[in-house]
């Protein structure tokens, strides 16, 4: 959605609500995204930058917490080594109306990260991942977004984890986070 009244442009350090270590991977993983799609730079050097300088760190009096450092590269550079799929899957699942470039760029790496999850983390409950990613979207949005968020991956998950979702395959339990 092109620049809503309701959305920060620059991702902050706000924490989704309870989140714990992966889920502070989530978030540093949208922002990562952000970030080289923002800057094109490379997601290796932009994986580093976040390990080395922002993860668990102190900026300018903000506390970063301490996340999953090997969840978060994996969604990096996963997500990033992915993306002709991960866009194709995305692109498939928005409404017909809403092109993926008509997102606003943090909407467009929260629905990267977490597609990226549900092709490729098995071992993350599809309901885990959406709601940490509907979760991520109101740390940034206070409209409608989130719901948006939540609609796409669940629309994702059904394709990409019928079997989980419909009672015949995990059974979706709760994953540490």
């Amino acid at each position: 959605m092109t620049e809503p009244a309701t959305q920060s442009n620059t991702p902050s350090t706000a924490e989704p609500r309870g989140a714990g270590k992966r889920g502070l991977a989530r978030l540093a993983a949208v922002q990562a995204l952000y970030q080289i799609e923002l800057t094109s730079a490379e997601p290796g050097a932009v994986v580093s930058e976040f390990l080395a300088h922002r993860l668990g760190r102190e900026i300018d009096g903000d506390q970063y917490a301490e996340a999953d450092r090997g969840y978060f590269a994996d969604l990096v550079k996963g997500c990033s080594e992915r993306r002709e799929d991960v866009d194709g899957i995305v692109a498939a699942a928005l409404p017909p109306d809403w092109p993926l470039a008509r997102l606003e760029s943090v909407l467009r790496a929260i629905l990267r990260a977490g597609t990226y999850e549900l092709l490729a983390r098995s071992d993350v409950p599809a309901r885990v991942a959406i709601n940490e990613y509907v979760e991520i979207a109101h740390a940034f949005f206070s409209g409608k977004e989130p719901g948006m968020v939540n609609g796409v991956l669940d629309r994702i998950a059904r394709t990409l984890r019928e079997a989980e979702l419909s009672g015949t395959g995990r059974d979706g339990g709760a994953e540490a986070r």
